[in-house]
């Protein structure tokens, strides 16, 4: 049944090969697909979930995300200081800002302050540079990622940003915001007197919770005190920028759009191929029947001719996904094609193909045996 099967399916090895990639295809398109996704949606996390000190995070009332900073008065801190449970509690800013670069151009930069650096564990992935100079003067850290769109730095050079000189005295590593915006740490103060608006607020406040603090009671006194306030834990003020990013910009739909067109692309090739080749070998099928072969014989024919075309594909597919892995990050994006995805799509890939292939069964079920001794 093996032999059969497999001599009808390479009887015509052009059409094999074309099915083949045609499954290839829609396997490297979701894995590309959803691994740019997982990649991008990962930024929105990439400066909040690394800041491990950073029990609670509190925000201006529905804020969405990071990077839609709306600012409230920078001496509620103290408020937070006070509730009982709290170790530490300091303001953060973010904004994004003109930057203006030595040949002339303008940019933005996605600027960050913090006051006490050194106990929130940030900047990450130093390079070059020492975060406690950065309380010293007019001084900033910028990620080597900034490369992409500014253009060579070094430590000790200077860049301007709001009409205000600053000296870049470190470099960081992969430190990126969703929009690709490149990253920049400022003392809070120095980041909060570059734009009036700004003077006198904050954007965040971080909290560290102290050792057996009970956390749900702590956040539950903080927003009785900022009612005007929403408080998060690390991992769900993340979250909430993700879904943000899914589910309020249309990412999401057009992300299931490309995989269920993807699918659907996979699944017509490999129906019309297998349908094609059993009418092609009708009487094959009829021998089967006529030896005594049963309909759930006829359909393990099918499922075994749909599976080897699926791992074919799947293979293939997955090559040329990791072909276009390198490819990816020169355009500064990041292709996740993790495990989990990929045990998902091979998964998906078998079943889809093995659904394909009963339109084929419905045909060769109804066979009549005695098809062999017509003429």
């Amino acid at each position: 049944m093996v032999d059969l099967s497999m001599k009808m399916l390479l009887h015509d090895r052009l059409r094999f090969a074309l099915t083949a990639f045609g499954v290839a295809f829609s396997v490297m398109l979701v894995l590309v697909q959803v691994g740019l996704f997982e990649g991008l949606i990962g930024y929105a996390a990439d400066t909040i979930l690394p800041i491990r000190q950073a029990d609670l995070w509190i925000t201006s009332r529905n804020t969405q995300n990071i990077d839609f900073a709306n600012y409230f008065p920078q001496n509620l801190v103290n408020r937070v200081r006070s509730v009982p449970g709290v170790e530490r509690a300091d303001n953060l800013m973010v904004d994004f800002m003109p930057i203006h670069l030595p040949n002339g151009s303008s940019d933005g930069v996605m600027v960050y302050g913090l006051t006490h650096y050194w106990k929130w564990g940030v900047p990450w992935n130093v390079v070059k540079g020492n975060p406690l100079d950065l309380r010293g003067g007019p001084y900033m850290f910028l990620d080597d990622f900034a490369t992409h769109r500014y253009g060579p730095f070094q430590v000790g050079e200077y860049r301007e940003i709001v009409n205000q000189r600053l000296k870049i005295i470190g470099i960081m590593h992969g430190i990126r915001s969703f929009t690709t915006i490149p990253v920049a740490f400022l003392d809070f103060y120095r980041a909060q007197a570059l734009t009036d608006i700004t003077f006198g607020k904050t954007a965040y406040i971080l909290v560290h919770l102290a050792p057996g603090a009970d956390r749900e009671a702590v956040m539950a006194e903080i927003r009785r005190r900022l009612p005007y306030n929403d408080v998060f834990t690390r991992k769900a003020w993340a979250k909430k920028g993700q879904d943000y990013w899914v589910f309020k910009t249309g990412l999401g739909f057009n992300m299931g759009m490309i995989v269920f067109l993807g699918c659907l692309v996979g699944v017509v090739i490999l129906a019309q191929t297998l349908y094609t080749t059993t009418m092609e070998h009708v009487r094959e099928f009829g021998m089967v029947k006529a030896i005594g072969g049963t309909n759930g014989d006829i359909y393990q024919l099918l499922m075994r001719q749909a599976v080897v075309i699926a791992v074919t594909g799947f293979l293939a597919g997955t090559i040329l996904a990791f072909l276009i892995k390198p490819l990816a990050r020169k355009g500064d994006l990041d292709l996740l094609l993790s495990p989990t995805l990929l045990s998902i799509v091979f998964v998906s890939t078998v079943v889809l193909c093995l659904l394909a292939s009963t339109i084929s069964f419905r045909k060769v079920s109804r066979i009549d045996p005695a098809l062999l001794f017509r003429s």
